[in-house]
């Protein structure tokens, strides 16, 4: 996923709208929709900082998709 970063350089994380994170270079603006979660450091720190923290891969309207038809079910 991150293959084509190269690894000499610093980056920040980021998260979009559906709390999916990726790594983008602290240097440039973020893409349009991704806000900044406030860790930078190394390609392989910001990895290991996503991998820590995004345990459910699924995305945000998925989560909610499920739990209103869960709460329909009782």
């Amino acid at each position: 996923m991150f293959k084509d970063f190269p690894d000499n350089q610093r980056y920040k994380v980021v998260i979009n709208h559906e709390e999916q994170y990726s790594i983008w270079p602290v240097d440039q603006t973020n893409p349009p929709g991704w806000k900044d979660v406030g860790k930078t450091g190394s390609k392989a720190q910001c990895i290991d900082y996503i991998e820590e923290v995004w345990t459910d891969m699924r995305p945000l309207s998925l989560h909610r998709d499920l739990a209103s038809r869960l709460r329909k079910k009782r």
